[in-house]
C-alpha cells in the first residue's frame, strides 16, 4: 500500500525487526514501498485486513477470495531453458521450455512493477531435516500470501538465523502484473516461471497460493534427485510401534484425509523426501480440501479450519456471524485450508519418520472397475507409479469438467516432476528392494458401476483396509489374482462386506463390468507407451494382461 497520505500500516514499526542481511536489493529489487520482514502470524492478520485481503471468519481462520483463479494454472507455467539443467529436464507438457532472455525481459519489468510497492518477505526453509533442507526467499505483494507460505514451510528458529539468512532460492509471487503474451511469449498474462540456474520463481497475475506451494515443490522435485534422494508427492504417517507408512495420490483421493489416522501420528500430508536416512516432511503446515468437510469423518482438519491462524481459499461464510459454510462451491469446488501441521493432535514434532514398511498408492477410479485394494509386486508398483492413475476432482486445475475427468499423472504428481519419470521409479525402486516395503493400491472412487451409476466407496471402508494393510491383518487372508491387472486381491477383511472387496460382483452386469475394465486396461497401456523406451522390461511386463 503506497503511502501517499502518510498513514501508516499496523506493523510498520516492526516491519524490519527480523530484516536479512541479504536484502531484497540482491534480488535487483530496489526503490521499493515499506519491507515488511518475517512478520509473525498477527501482524499478518492486521496488515492483511488493512489492506482488506480478506475477512476473519469465526473462532479467527482467515478467509481470502482468490479471485479468477481458483485452481493452479497448470497451462502457465514454464521452466527456463539453458546451462546445466537443460540436460536434466524431461521437457513436456508439464515442463514447457522458455527462452532465458525473455525471462530476463520479463524479470526486470517485474521489478519496475514492483518500485514504489510495499513488499513481504519470508525467509524460511523447505525440508525438515536440516542437513538436506532448503533455504528460501518468497517474496509476495499481498500480506495474506506472506502468512501462507509462513504457515506452510520451516521458521528459522532465533532472531539471529534470520540476520544471516542467504536463499538458495527465491520466489517473487505479483498477482497484480501481467505478462505480455505478444511480448514476453507466455501463453497468457498469467505465469508460473522456474528459473533453475538463476534460481528464480516468478508469478503473476494470480492469487492462487498453490501455486507458491507447489513451485517450492517443483524446486525440490528437481534437486533433491540429483542428490540420490526421492521427492514425493505422497503423505506420510507413523504408527505407535514406529512404522511409517507413505500414501501417494493425486489431489482429491484422499491422501490428506486418510494419513491425518487417530491412531497414528502425522509426518505430513502432501510432499516428502525419502533419504538413506527415512523419510522427511518439506513443509510445515497441511493444505487441505475443505469442500463438504465432515467433522465426523475429518475430524482434526474440520477442526483446523476454526483457528486463528488458518488460511481459507474461497470458502463461503455468512458475513454477518462470520459461520462457515464448508458445502457451500458457489465460488470453486476446490475450497482449501492452509493450516500448520501442528493444529494435528497426533502430529510427528520434528516431522520426520524411518523408512517405511508400507507403500499405499491411491487412486479414485471414476470407472467403478478396480478393487479397492490390491497387493502389488515391486514390479508392479513401478507400473503403477509411472502410470500415475486417477480421475482429477473438484477442479484442481482450471477448466476442468466438475465431473471426474479419467487422467494419467506419473508418479501421482506430473506437473511437477521436472526430471524423467523413470528417473523417480529408479530411486522408488531401489529404496523398495533395500528396505523391503511392502506396496498396495487402494481405489477410493467408485463401484457397482462408473460414475453416475454407481456409489463411492465408503471412507469407512478403505479406513478399515487400510487399517488392516498397516496392521498386517492381511498377511495370512486368501488373496486372488485380479483378471486385468494381475494384482491380488484379499478376499477377506474384517469390517468390509465381500462383495464390496471384488467390484465384479457389485455390477448389475458382469459382462458390462469385464468390457469397462479391458477398456481401461487398454488405456493403461497405450499410456505406458511414452514410457517404455526408458523403463526396463519387467517394469512393462507388470502392466495390464488383458486389455484388449
Amino acid at each position: 500500500m503506497n503511502d501517499y497520505l502518510g498513514v501508516k500500516t499496523p506493523a510498520i514499526k516492526e516491519a524490519k525487526a527480523l530484516k536479512s542481511e541479504y536484502g531484497l536489493q540482491n534480488h535487483g529489487l530496489t526503490n521499493l514501498g515499506a519491507q515488511y520482514w518475517n512478520l509473525p502470524v498477527p501482524g499478518l492478520y492486521e496488515e492483511a485486513i488493512f489492506r482488506k485481503e480478506g475477512r476473519v471468519a469465526y473462532m479467527g481462520p482467515f478467509v481470502v477470495n482468490t479471485g479468477k483463479y481458483t485452481a493452479r494454472s497448470a497451462n502457465d507455467k514454464f521452466v527456463v531453458k539453458g546451462g546445466e539443467s537443460e540436460k536434466h529436464v524431461w521437457w513436456s507438457e508439464y515442463n514447457r521450455p522458455f527462452n532465458a532472455d525473455k525471462f530476463s525481459a520479463l524479470v526486470n519489468r517485474l521489478q519496475g512493477y514492483l518500485e514504489g510497492r510495499d513488499v513481504f518477505v519470508q525467509d524460511l526453509y523447505a525440508g525438515a531435516d536440516i542437513s538436506r533442507r532448503l533455504p528460501v526467499r518468497i517474496i509476495t505483494e499481498y500480506a495474506w500470501h506472506s502468512l501462507f507460505s509462513k504457515t506452510m514451510f520451516i521458521e528459522p528458529e532465533t532472531n539471529d538465523e534470520y540476520r544471516k539468512f542467504a536463499p538458495d532460492f527465491t520466489i517473487i509471487c505479483a498477482p497484480g502484473f501481467k505478462a505480455l503474451p505478444e511480448i514476453d511469449m507466455t501463453q497468457s498474462n498469467t505465469f508460473i516461471i522456474i528459473n533453475f540456474e538463476t534460481r528464480l520463481v516468478i508469478i503473476g497475475n494470480t492469487g492462487y497460493a498453490g501455486e507458491i506451494k507447489k513451485s517450492v515443490f517443483t524446486v525440490l522435485n528437481y534437486l533433491l534427485p540429483l542428490e540420490g534422494v526421492l521427492s514425493m508427492h505422497c503423505s506420510a504417517n507413523i504408527g505407535k510401534k514406529g512404522d511409517t507408512a507413505l500414501f501417494f495420490g493425486l489431489s482429491g483421493t484422499g491422501k490428506t484425509t486418510l494419513s491425518a489416522d487417530p491412531a497414528r501420528n502425522l509426518i505430513g500430508d502432501d510432499q516428502h523426501g525419502w533419504s538413506d536416512d527415512g523419510i522427511f516432511n518439506f513443509e510445515n503446515g497441511c493444505y487441505a480440501k475443505v469442500i463438504n468437510l465432515s467433522p465426523t469423518a475429518e475430524p482434526q482438519i474440520y477442526a483446523a479450519t476454526r483457528k486463528f491462524g488458518t488460511v481459507l481459499e474461497n470458502v463461503a461464510y455468512d458475513p454477518v456471524t462470520r459461520l462457515l459454510d464448508l458445502d457451500d462451491a458457489a465460488m470453486t469446488e476446490n475450497t482449501r485450508a492452509a493450516y500448520p501441521i501442528s493444529y494435528i493432535d497426533n502430529a510427528v514434532e520434528s516431522k520426520m519418520g524411518g523408512h517405511p514398511k508400507n507403500l499405499v498408492m491411491l487412486t479414485c477410479d471414476a470407472n467403478g472397475c478396480m478393487p479397492p485394494l490390491a497387493r502389488l509386486s515391486v514390479e508392479q508398483a513401478m507400473y503403477h507409479f509411472i502410470s500415475g492413475y486417477t480421475a482429477k476432482i473438484s477442479a484442481t486445475e482450471l477448466d476442468m469438467r466438475k465431473e471426474p475427468e479419467i487422467t494419467f499423472s506419473a508418479c501421482f504428481g506430473g506437473p511437477f516432476m521436472v526430471h524423467h519419470p523413470s528417473v523417480y521409479c529408479e530411486l522408488l525402486r531401489r529404496k523398495i528392494l533395500r528396505h523391503e516395503v511392502k506396496c498396495w493400491l487402494v481405489n477410493t472412487g467408485w463401484t457397482g458401476g462408473p460414475y453416475g451409476v454407481g456409489k463411492r466407496i465408503s471412507i469407512r471402508h478403505t479406513r478399515a483396509l487400510l487399517n488392516a494393510v498397516l496392521e498386517g491383518a492381511l498377511d495370512g487372508v486368501d488373496y486372488c489374482t485380479d483378471p486385468v491387472f494381475g494384482f491380488e486381491v484379499p478376499q477377506k477383511c474384517a469390517g468390509v462386506p465381500d462383495e464390496v472387496l471384488n467390484p465384479a460382483g457389485s455390477w448389475s452386469d458382469r459382462k458390462l463390468y469385464m468390457s469397462r475394465y479391458r477398456q481401461l486396461g487398454a488405456l493403461f497401456v497405450e499410456n505406458f507407451k511414452k514410457f517404455k523406451s526408458n523403463c526396463p522390461p519387467e517394469m512393462a511386463a507388470a502392466g495390464p494382461k488383458a486389455a484388449l
